[in-house]
């Protein structure tokens, strides 16, 4: 019952912790507005450029953008607790370390499967693009899929942001290096041959592709497989991210840099 509690309640305090600095009037905007302009951005270039259409760029960048919740909210949740000097507190409570982090990615999960349906459906609006009113309960899942991956590589940033302090810097890159790999806006394989292996590491990359093709009218039987790998993708990183939490603790404690701002 303890564990559940911290899970529920624990992330639900460090997630209105997290934003309580924050106005919702920047808030919303930073969440919602930012997927529209950057489908809005890319679909453009896509038409000037006559690759693509606009289905491609609105699926993929919503879909990259479910990845600024995932990885910057889960580092500054460890960040945030230094900067209010209150992470020492955190890691000496017998809280078991499981349902004490995934529980503050629960609430990121949802944030980042909103924003990239927000965006999806606000890209399709806008641009007047076309997805079948039955496909739209699986492409939800398969965002939410993606959302979770995110979220898994947020796990592991926030486990290194205990020994390095530049949160913001990792996350912007680790959002290009998604951007550019993960085929949101160029076809993997229109990509050089030594790129689709490393994006097939990175979460996105497969709910991109299977949004894709759900879009296109495929049915579940055509990508449950990389709704899988996925699956299994997300799932390994937050693995490597609550293992390398529990090293980088320790070692944290024995060089007593917990609270160093």
């Amino acid at each position: 019952m303890t564990s559940v509690r911290v899970f529920f309640v624990g992330g639900l305090m460090s997630f209105r912790a997290l934003f309580n600095w924050m106005n919702p009037w920047i808030f919303v905007p930073t969440i919602l507005l930012g997927p529209i302009t950057q489908i809005l951005l890319f679909a453009y270039i896509g038409r000037a450029a006559g690759v693509g259409d606009d289905e491609f760029f609105i699926i993929g960048n919503a879909l990259n953008y479910a990845a600024i919740p995932g990885m910057f909210a889960m580092t500054f949740t460890i960040g945030g607790e230094r900067f209010a000097q209150t992470l020492g507190l955190v890691l000496v409570s017998p809280a078991r370390r499981v349902p004490l982090f995934m529980g503050r990615a629960l609430p990121v999960i949802l944030t980042g499967w909103g924003t990239a349906m927000i965006g999806i459906l606000s890209g399709v609006w806008v641009l007047d693009a076309d997805i079948a009113a039955g496909a739209w309960p699986l492409v939800g899942l398969v965002v939410a899929v993606g959302a979770f991956a995110t979220a898994g590589i947020g796990l592991v940033m926030g486990a290194i942001n205990l020994v390095w302090r530049d949160g913001a810097t990792l996350g912007n890159v680790v959002f290009l290096v998604l951007l550019v790999f993960t085929g949101t806006n160029v076809a993997l394989e229109d990509l050089p041959a030594w790129m689709e292996p490393v994006g097939r590491c990175l979460p996105l990359t497969h709910a991109i592709e299977a949004t894709r093709m759900l879009a296109d009218g495929a049915a579940w039987g055509a990508v449950s497989s990389l709704v899988a790998l996925e699956l299994l993708i997300g799932a390994v990183y937050v693995v490597l991210g609550l293992v390398a939490l529990r090293w980088l603790e320790d070692m944290s404690r024995r060089h007593a840099t917990l609270d160093r701002v």
